[in-house]
């Protein structure tokens, strides 16, 4: 029922009351008339009940009225109450309603009857239900991409990789990604490999070896001498590498390895490289540069989101589905992830009611007290006015019956 028809309920209601207290009083006038020209007893009886359900109406009326009026525009003590007491209204409904329903007493039986996991798995289960989920979800997400602001996102994204970049050692970073290489002996894969192009490389140039020989030996040596001391370099260079190569264990590998630790060193404990760094750095992210990366990872980023949410069929949504399904599967059948979930769920809730009751209390106590006291009384009115009207029909027939009984033993006993 809406304000207009409980006002209309309201309205007839009273119109019964005080008509019932009408027909009272114009009883009570033919009685009284009649009682001089008519000494009928039965006169008198009607004439008791008439002025006794009057006064039982008009009293009720006043106490009815007082409750959300002043009677008769009258500012008489103790009336209108509910306007004049708004604010303790306020509070005691609120410490009603904070004391007796968001007890931990009453909240607990509630809370313990939670089961929200099983419902959330039965929920998602159905195909329809995940296509409406991943179909808001995107919507959402859709909005929110278009009303930011591209310059705002651009600057935020600019200023954090700013901060993070000022307390960047790269130096710290390149030393320790070294070592992480060598404890994990990834560099003797490229000791190998290039061994092996080394003495590929000294083969296929046998004849360069033999031309750098002859060119720096003297005129004099003959040029078999030459050609057999080329030979010799070859094959002890394609030797030694063959043997780097293969073997494991050989000292050169440990004296690079050796060599590359102390370079690892170098680089994070020198200033020089601290420096050299530092330098790479800022130049890498000078100001238009930084501004620069920021724009175009944001509008790389936003172009992805939006083609992939755009897209019915997207793998981004097809990826979301699949989880979504899996995530079902697991709430429906894994019985140790719906007690952890619906236990969290029961926790988190009891304490965040028993948290907030205090909260609770107060918006309903701030909610009245912020409304106005003529706003309060015919909101109160409307609720339950209809219902006082009965008082008043009930005071005038109780009135009535309680006048004609006094009448009634005091003609016949007194």
């Amino acid at each position: 029922m809406n304000d207009q028809q409980k006002r209309i309920s309201l309205r007839k209601f009273k119109a019964f009351a005080t008509g019932l207290f009408l027909l009272m009083a114009v009883i009570f006038i033919i009685t009284t008339i009649l009682q001089k020209t008519n000494d009928s007893h039965w006169i008198g009886y009607i004439r008791a009940f008439s002025e006794a359900a009057m006064v039982g109406a008009l009293a009720d009326w006043f106490a009815v009225t007082a409750l959300f009026n002043y009677p008769l525009g009258l500012k008489i003590p103790h009336t209108n109450l509910i306007e004049n007491s708004k604010e303790r209204i306020g509070d005691n409904l609120g410490s009603f309603v904070v004391n007796n329903f968001l007890s931990p007493q009453n909240i607990r039986p509630y809370i313990l009857k939670l089961k929200v996991s099983g419902f959330v798995g039965e929920w998602l289960s159905k195909e329809r239900n995940q296509q409406n989920l991943v179909r808001e979800l995107s919507n959402v997400v859709l909005d929110i991409l278009a009303k930011l602001d591209d310059s705002a996102v651009v600057n935020f994204i600019g200023k954090k990789a700013k901060e993070m970049s000022n307390d960047l050692k790269i130096n710290k970073i390149v030393g320790n990604g070294i070592e992480y290489v060598l404890i994990k002996n990834d560099h003797q894969r490229l000791i190998t490999n290039l061994s092996k192009q080394i003495k590929d490389y000294v083969i296929q140039n046998r004849e360069m070896v033999q031309e750098r020989v002859k060119k720096e030996s003297y005129f004099l040596v003959p040029k078999f001498v030459d050609d057999a001391i080329a030979e010799k370099i070859t094959s002890g260079l394609t030797k030694y590498f063959d043997e780097v190569e293969n073997d494991e264990n050989h000292q050169l590998r440990a004296e690079i390895t050796k060599k590359l630790y102390a370079f690892a060193q170098e680089v994070q404990t020198e200033q020089k490289w601290e420096n050299e760094f530092q330098g790479i750095k800022n130049d890498f992210l000078k100001e238009e540069k930084l501004q620069q990366y920021s724009k175009d990872i944001w509008q790389s980023i936003k172009k992805t989101l939006s083609n992939e949410l755009a897209e019915e069929d997207s793998a981004l949504k097809n990826y979301v589905k699949k989880n979504l399904a899996e995530l079902s599967q697991s709430l429906k059948s894994d019985e140790d992830l719906q007690q952890k979930i619906d236990h969290w769920i029961r926790v988190t809730a009891y304490k965040y009611i028993l948290k907030n009751t205090h909260q609770f209390g107060e918006l309903i106590s701030n909610t009245i007290g912020n409304w106005q006291g003529k706003e309060l009384s015919e909101k109160l009115e409307l609720e339950v006015g209809k219902d006082l009207q009965f008082i008043r029909v009930n005071g005038t027939l109780v009135g009535g019956l309680v006048g004609l009984l006094i009448y009634t033993v005091a003609h016949f006993f007194i």
